[in-house]
């Protein structure tokens, strides 16, 4: 049986993994909106109601976060899943989760942040108007 350290470790790296998941859900998600639509054979999965609104409902939230000065409650609990584990240094818990923080933590003061948030957020926005959500994909698009 792995010990409670080991455990706890585990699951924060897994926590890091779901955050990295909620980042390229973010970043991918806008991507294959627009190019969904923008193909001749439009992908009719991307317009639909649970998939836009999952994905306009997450970067409110990280909007929302970032101006309110909220720390990301998936970075808070990674963060007590460490120090619960004996507070290591990210360096020292291997390559991998080093180099997933490296590239979802950024060192940079929070208006910044702030901006980078709201300007994609605004760029969601826009996609949801140019291309609304569709209960039903018009004739001739593949089924969702």
């Amino acid at each position: 049986m792995p010990s409670p350290t080991l455990s706890l470790l585990l699951l924060a790296d897994l926590v890091l993994l779901l955050h990295l998941a909620v980042v390229l859900f973010v970043l991918l998600g806008l991507l294959l909106i627009v190019a969904g639509n923008l193909r001749r054979r439009r992908w009719g999965w991307v317009n639909g109601w649970a998939f836009r609104g999952a994905h306009l409902a997450t970067i409110a939230l990280v909007v929302a976060e970032a101006w309110l000065g909220l720390t990301c409650p998936l970075t808070s609990l990674e963060a007590w899943l460490r120090v619960s584990a004996g507070g290591r240094a990210y360096g020292e818990q291997g390559f991998i989760a080093d180099w997933l923080h490296r590239l979802l933590f950024y060192s940079a003061p929070d208006w910044v942040f702030a901006l980078l948030y709201s300007g994609f957020g605004l760029l969601v926005l826009l996609a949801w108007c140019y291309f609304p959500p569709r209960s039903v994909p018009p004739p001739g698009d593949p089924a969702p």
